[in-house]
This record gives C-alpha cells, structure tokens and sequence, in this order.
C-alpha cells in the first residue's frame, strides 16, 4: 500500500509539454529520496483542462499542480511528498484560497461537470487492466453475459435513451435493434475513431484515457447483436491512442476477456484496430468501412444501410467512441440512471472539446440542456483580453455557428436543429468580435473542399463554386445578386450530394449568412471588413497626432510603403502596402490604424 499517489497527465497535450520527461524525473527523485515504497507514480489519461498542462495531482490530497516543469519536481517531492507541506505557488490559483486548497471538483471548470465517457479519464493508468477492473471494469459485460438476453440488452440501451455521439444523434439502440434483427453467417462491430474535425480531440482522449471502457462496449454490441468479431479505426496521427489501444486489447485477451467463451458463456468476439487512411470523408460510416475493406475511402449509396449490408457486404454496427464510451456505465447504473440526465429527446451528457478565443481550452463533459453561456463564461473562464463573445462553432466543418444573442440556448440535438447548427462531434471554437465571420465560413469550407472524395459531383465541384463565391467576397469584387447566389448553391449541395460531408459541407455558410447576414453586406456594399481580416478590404493609415516619428515602422515594413523624417509624422503610401501588419506590430504608440 502506498500512502501518496502522484497521478501525471500522459495524453498527447501534456506529453507534447514534455510530461513523460516530468514522470520520469519524478520518478528518479521519489527513488532519490528513499520514497519508492511510498509513493507511486501513475500516468494517466486526459484531465481535461489542456491549457494548464503538464497537470499533476497529488492524493491523499488532492491538490492541483499545473504548468509543472521538470525544475519543480525536487521541490514537489521534498517539500510535498517528503515534509507534507504542498508548493502553493506551483498550485492552480483557483484552487488556493486563504483558508484552504480546494479540490479539482470545486473549480469553475469541473463543477458543473459531469464525467461519464470521461469517467475514468485522468483517473487511471490506462495501460493496467487491472485498474480498469478496480473501477467497476469489465463488469458490464459480464452482467450482460450472465443475466441479460441480447434483446434485454439492447433495449436496456433504448430505454436509456442513448443517441449516437457522433454527429447525427441517431438512437444508438433502434440502431442496435436493426443488426440483431437481421440474420447472417458473420456479424461486425466497428468503432469510428477517425475524429477529423479540426479542433475536436474528444474521441482521442478516451481511446487514449480509457481504452477499455471501449473494448467492453464493443463487446456488449457484439454479444446484443449477434457479432462475433470487431474494428477500431483509429486515424493515424493519433499513435499515443493506437498505441494503447494495442496493449488493452492484447491484456483483455490474456484475461480471457477477448476471444473465445468470454466467461464460460459461449460467447466469442476478437477486435481488431484498423489505422485511418487520413481522409475526412472516412468518418462517413460507408466511407469507413469501404477503406477497412483496403478499398478507396469513398462513400456508398444508402440504402442498403450498414445494417443490412455494412463492412465485407455483412450487417454491422457503427458507433463513435463517445457513444461506446457511455455504454457499460448504463448497462451498471441502469437506463433510468442515464435517463434522468439531459432533456426530453437528449439524454446524458455531451463531450465538448473548447477551443478557440476562451480562457479555459480543453475538454469539458456537460449534461445535456447545459447552456452556452454556461459553458463559456463559467466553465471556460470567459473571453480573455476583455474582448467580446461573437459565436461558437459546433460540428466542426459539418455543423454551424451559435451567435451571441442565442448564448442561453440549452444545448441538445433538437435546439441546436432548430436554430439551423448541429451538435456534430463535439468540437466548440469560441470566437471574439476580432474574428470575421465570412473568413470563418471560407475556413471550414477549405477544409471539406480539401476533404472531398470526389465522388458525387455537386459534393466536388459545388463546394469549389462555393469557395470561389466566398473569395470574391473578402477580395470585395462580389455583389449582393451573388449572396443569392451562394445561398442557391448551399442549398443545392445539400439536396443533391451523395454522403454527409457533402451534405453538411455548406452549413457553416448557410449558418453564418443565417446570423451575420450584415457582415456579408459590409463586405459586398460598403467593401469593408467588419473584424479588420480580409486582407484586400483593410487598409492602414498613420495618424499623425500620434506619430512620434521615431521610424521603428519605416525601418521594419517590409517593402518601403512608409515615409518620413525623424521626429515628424510618417505616412503610408497605400498602392505599396501589402497589409502585412508589420508597422502596426512595431508601433509602440497606437499610432497605425486598420480600416
């Protein structure tokens, strides 16, 4: 038994700050000091508040370290772990009051948290079986082996109310209940980890937190539906997640809790991990399996749905991660239990990985109804720099934004449909009134139009026209009859492409001219940028009251645009500036303006 635990954040934003080196030097002073028979170090998975990583915990206690170096750990473990004194000033700030340290639970970013997929996300180390185990692990699954009918089981999973966490929001059990129905000779189970929208790390965090808690999922999908056999595609550029996915799979077929006669029932499932091909396209569930298949990520016709005809021609049953991930945990607690959170139509939770313009970036797991404004002014800490909320992007490149006057929106499938977003993933970028919304929607439309398979025509070449439209806008050669136009053309994309990157390719421009139809206007009429972003529509002017003449600019701009004699008001001439902003970066007296 040891008497302290150390528990350091291994997932890929704290490895990336070098927490593997903070481990092991941790480790070496722990044996240093004669401590190794005391304390013990665990590598865990996510925590969830990326910005203040490398994160370490300490228990008993409970105390928060954050930012940690590798210079602060022989005072960490003298001071802490030696003399049982913490070291406040490496403490997170919030958790430091004069009276008390308080507890990660009790911060603005966790209390009005609610951790099921991430239940056991910074919790455990995700490469031992065996401490799965001690937090209820695998006992899902036996329960469904030993007491439960695979009818039972799905509609256990149907009365919890459970929709598909990937975008869609699909009830996971009808979609259960379509596969078990069906019969066939082979049966598959596939798990979608191919997570491409920019910004969403969501799936990443589980797979590489919890990877058991998805193999045990997986299982009780096979066992309700009839297959015997598995795949986790993972996208490659996760290798931190592959890596452990491999090592839980390999200990949970030592155990005998993969393979053949899972505990003495006579059921058998195998699982396999399949690396993405790294297309966006291959999120599409047909698109997926095609490229498990060893064939071109490309979309098929539906029906026939996976369902009937899915991976090698045989009925299959996709989810997501987060989806699988709140599995076992229903099957424990029971449907009611799952059902009691959320709303009417959305139970449970929902995982959101915040980014973008926010103080607290990182992963948060709300119960569903949370409103936004909840989970950016209290759980994200606000707007840094006293700079105003503008929107948040859900749904990454397939879904849309949320503007400022719908900030007590509770967020749910329906309410989020019924302002024209979508929940997607789980990605929410956060943007400033810095940020322009034309630019934004020309963003994610790169993004699909890089993404397109190219299969359907409307798909590769609409969403082309679209992104030619959006450039004449911000290059201000555009006229209000062409507004009309890219709205036309959204609206034909949707209705006519073959899958749902196509399909969902024109929501974050059919969203933003939905909300800030004005900006649109500025740029077409007025042929100005609202943010001061595009490029082509900005122009930079000195004002000569607060010009010191002290040349900083002239001597920095790039290609000679400014002139001027020392201690007199220099000028910008404006047929030789490219609008780098260099001049505005130097100014140390606010005295370069961008219109």
């Amino acid at each position: 038994m040891y008497r302290a635990h150390v528990l350091i954040c291994g997932g890929t934003g704290c490895t990336s700050s070098n927490s593997q080196k903070i481990i092991e030097a941790m480790e070496a002073e722990i044996k240093a000091k004669g401590l190794q028979d005391e304390v013990q170090v665990i590598r865990t998975g996510c925590f969830g508040l990326c910005a203040l990583g490398p994160i370490m915990i300490v228990y008993p206690e409970g105390c928060f370290y954050s930012e940690v170096k590798v210079e602060d750990v022989p005072e960490i473990v003298e001071e802490h772990l030696l003399k049982g004194r913490m070291v406040k000033r490496l403490l997170y700030k919030e958790t430091v009051t004069p009276s008390e340290v308080k507890g990660l639970n009790d911060t603005a970013f966790y209390k009005k948290q609610k951790r099921v997929a991430l239940r056991n996300c910074g919790v455990i180390n995700p490469e031992d079986i065996n401490e799965y185990i001690a937090y209820d692990g695998y006992q899902a699954l036996a329960k469904c082996l030993t007491e439960y009918t695979p009818e039972q089981v799905v509609n256990i999973i149907k009365d919890s109310g459970l929709r598909g966490r990937g975008g869609g929001g699909f009830p996971t059990g009808l979609k259960w209940s379509f596969t078990a129905a069906n019969q066939a000779d082979q049966k598959y189970v596939v798990c979608n980890a191919d997570e491409g929208d920019p910004g969403a790390f969501m799936d990443r965090s589980v797979l590489e937190g919890d990877p058991h808690c998805i193999i045990e999922a997986m299982a009780i999908c096979g066992y309700a539906t009839g297959a015997t056999e598995g795949y986790i595609y993972v996208r490659a550029e996760y290798p931190i997640a592959v890596a452990r996915l491999q090592i839980a799979i390999n200990q949970a077929k030592e155990m005998g809790l993969l393979g053949k006669d899972i505990f003495g029932s006579g059921f058998d499932f195998d699982l396999h991990v399949k690396l993405g091909a790294g297309a966006f396209v291959c999120g599409e569930e047909t698109a997926l399996m095609t490229s498990i298949e060893g064939n071109r990520g490309e979309p098929r016709p539906r029906p026939p749905y996976p369902a009937v005809k899915g991976l090698f021609g045989k009925p299959t049953t996709e989810n997501n991660v987060e989806t699988f991930a709140n599995v076992p945990t229903i099957i424990r607690n029971g449907a009611d239990w799952f059902a009691s959170m959320g709303t009417e139509k959305s139970k449970g939770t929902k995982v959101f990985a915040l980014g973008g313009k926010i103080t607290n970036t990182g992963l948060v797991e709300i119960p569903m109804g949370t409103t936004l404004r909840e989970i950016i002014e209290e759980i994200g800490g606000g707007i840094p720099n006293g700079k105003k909320f503008k929107a948040a992007q859900t749904g990454g490149p397939s879904g849309g934004c949320i503007p400022a006057r719908l900030m007590d929106t509770p967020i749910d499938y329906d309410n989020l449909t019924a302002i024209g977003c979508m929940m997607g993933s789980g990605g929410l970028i956060v943007m400033d009134e810095d940020n322009c919304m034309v630019d934004i929607a020309k963003f994610f439309l790169d993004f699909t139009v890089d993404e397109s398979c190219g299969k359907c025509t409307p798909c590769r070449v609409g969403t082309k026209r679209l992104r030619e439209m959006l450039d004449k806008i911000t290059d201000g050669k555009a006229t209000l009859e062409d507004l009309d136009k890219l709205e036309e053309l959204c609206h034909y994309i949707k209705d006519n492409s073959l899958c749902g990157l196509g399909q969902t390719a024109p929501n974050p421009v059919l969203a933003t001219l939905k909300f800030f139809r004005e900006e649109y206007v500025a740029h077409v009429v007025e042929k100005r940028c609202p943010a001061g972003v595009c490029k082509k529509l900005l122009s930079y002017s000195i004002e000569a009251d607060k010009c010191k003449g002290c040349t900083a600019c002239a001597r920095k701009c790039p290609v000679g645009a400014i002139s001027g004699s020392v201690r007199q008001p220099h000028t910008i001439d404006t047929s030789k500036c490219i609008k780098c902003g260099v001049c505005m970066d130097t100014c140390k007296f606010n005295a370069i303006i961008k219109k």
